[in-house]
C-alpha cells in the first residue's frame, strides 16, 4: 500500500493536464466510470482500481510525451479524474502525504497567538454607533 502511495505521490503530469482533471473531479461517478474505463462495475477496492488505472495512465503518458497519432487527451484526462477520485477513496493513513508547502505553513502558524479578526469587536462598536445614529434609537443614548 505505501508503494501505491508514493507512485501516486511522485507522479507528475503538465499542469494543463491536471488542472482539466481537477474541474472534472465533482462531475465523477464511480460506477459507470470504471465501467467505462475498465468494463467492470465498482467491485474492486480503491486501491486495486488505483493500480488497474495507473497502468493505463502510463500508457497514455507514454503515447503523449511520443506523439501517438492514438493519443486521446480526454481519456488521459478521463483517467487522471478517476485515479485522483479514488485516491480520495483510501483510507487516511494510506494516503498521498501533503504537498511540503502546505506542511511548511502549517508548522509556521504559533499555537498561542489569538484570532487576531475582531469581527465581534467590530460588530458591537458598529452596532452601538449607528444605533446612536438612528432616529428614534434608544441603544445609543444615556
Amino acid at each position: 500500500m505505501t508503494e501505491l502511495t508514493s507512485l501516486l505521490g511522485a507522479l507528475r503530469r503538465p499542469r494543463l493536464l491536471i488542472r482539466a482533471a481537477r474541474f472534472g473531479l465533482a462531475e465523477y461517478r464511480r460506477t459507470p466510470a470504471l465501467r467505462r474505463l475498465f468494463a467492470a462495475a465498482g467491485a474492486h477496492t480503491p486501491a486495486q482500481v488505483i493500480a488497474l488505472l495507473l497502468a493505463r495512465e502510463a500508457e497514455q503518458e507514454a503515447r503523449r510525451k511520443s506523439g501517438d497519432a492514438g493519443y486521446s487527451v480526454a481519456r488521459h484526462v478521463e483517467l487522471l479524474i478517476a485515479l485522483m477520485a479514488e485516491a480520495r477513496l483510501l483510507p487516511q493513513d494510506t494516503a498521498p502525504a501533503p504537498a511540503r508547502r502546505g506542511a511548511t505553513l502549517q508548522t509556521a502558524t504559533r499555537r498561542d497567538q489569538p484570532k487576531a479578526s475582531g469581527i465581534s469587536s467590530l460588530r458591537r462598536a458598529t452596532k452601538s454607533a449607528s444605533a446612536a445614529c438612528t432616529a428614534g434609537s434608544s441603544v445609543g443614548a444615556s
